[in-house]
């Protein structure tokens, strides 16, 4: 069987190596005769690549210490509500910057249990920029700041780390961890889920550090406390074996290749291929301001909106696959994660270049 090229927005393409070694090791891990999915999460053999899935993880970003990571379930929608569960700690405000769809959603949930501000919002442009560090305007009292680093759909991502204060930090980095180095230390809870960058989908990580632990609402559950997964070293309850297993294979595959540093020189080559292409023509357009283009998901436009079921069906006849954009907006997307090959961008170059010659 020929492997198209994968370009969905998540679940998303996964490298071939990690796909390869799950498959030899499906059902018969490391010559203990059965599957990693049938060990008990508390064997010494699983608890071993739990464990190292976290170092492998902690070394690709260089987590300080002080911070907890947890390997945790019900994705990044969960966290929404989990935040203010857990970091209000007596507040009863916490400012949200609203960049497009997830941030909307993050903001909708976390209304549920405070009052929300808004501390800066791009609605007016339709979503197409972030806004600056003058732009926020900030409380400070409220008990955290939320963003998102990268709006998956409308190919948005912040091009600084904003500045708060003593107010920590959050982060939604679903679908930009570990495309690029950043300082953990500038943040005070950094969540993500792995469909995108890290693995399957069925596990959520989550970076926070230690002083943002405990004291959570009176009416939080055990299984959203922070606190009890940190203690219970993500095992309060069975936690996704597979999944944890998968993600690890990811991460020793991004430090084979030489670690998020070389991974971000590809993923910047590779953005910059497909967004030159897209400028260069006519037929081709993409709406997002360019300092805040995404390098992972990157939406355009066809000229004529009537060729993209063409252009879809050529595409997918080309090898190149779920390349159609989100459903609130339209038009495509190609996301470029980790695991998308530069070969995968320049085929589809190619392929769009061929398509404009034969409908222009």
């Amino acid at each position: 069987m020929t492997r198209k090229y994968n370009f969905s927005a998540g679940p998303a393409a996964l490298p071939d190596e990690v796909l390869k070694q799950a498959q030899e090791e499906m059902s018969d891990w490391q010559g203990k005769g059965l599957s990693i999915m049938e060990m008990s999460h508390r064997s010494d053999e699983f608890v071993s690549v739990a464990e190292q899935a976290e170092q492998d993880l902690r070394d690709l970003m260089q987590i300080p210490a002080n911070y907890n990571v947890l390997f945790l379930q019900g994705g990044a929608t969960s966290q929404f509500a989990m935040l203010p569960m857990n970091l209000l700690r007596g507040h009863t405000s916490a400012d949200y910057i609203n960049t497009g769809i997830w941030s909307k959603k993050a903001i909708a949930e976390a209304s549920r249990y405070c009052d929300v501000n808004i501390a800066a919002t791009t609605e007016s442009d339709k979503f197409c920029s972030a806004p600056t560090q003058e732009d926020l305007v900030l409380n400070p009292n409220s008990a955290y700041v939320h963003y998102t680093s990268n709006e998956t759909i409308g190919g948005v991502q912040f091009d600084y780390v904003p500045q708060t204060g003593d107010v920590p930090l959050v982060v939604d980095m679903s679908s930009d961890i570990l495309s690029q180095p950043i300082d953990v230390n500038q943040f005070g809870l950094i969540y993500a889920g792995a469909q995108k960058n890290i693995g399957p989908a069925g596990l959520t990580v989550v970076i926070v550090r230690e002083d943002l632990l405990g004291n959570p609402l009176a009416s939080t559950p055990s299984m959203y406390d922070y606190k009890v997964h940190a203690e219970a070293g993500s095992m309060h309850n069975t936690p996704p074996t597979f999944a944890w297993y998968l993600a690890g294979l990811v991460f020793k595959w991004l430090k084979a290749k030489g670690g998020v540093e070389t991974l971000a020189a590809i993923n910047l080559r590779k953005a910059a291929k497909l967004y030159a292409a897209i400028d260069q023509s006519d037929f081709y357009g993409n709406p997002v301001a360019i300092r805040n283009r995404s390098i992972m998901n990157v939406p355009f436009t066809l000229a004529d909106a009537r060729l993209e079921s063409a252009f879809l069906s050529q595409a997918e006849a080309a090898g190149l696959v779920n390349l159609q954009g989100h459903r609130s907006v339209g038009g495509m997307r190609a996301s470029l994660y980790n695991a998308v090959p530069e070969a995968a961008v320049d085929a589809l170059i190619e392929f769009m270049v061929q398509f404009e010659k034969e409908n222009a």
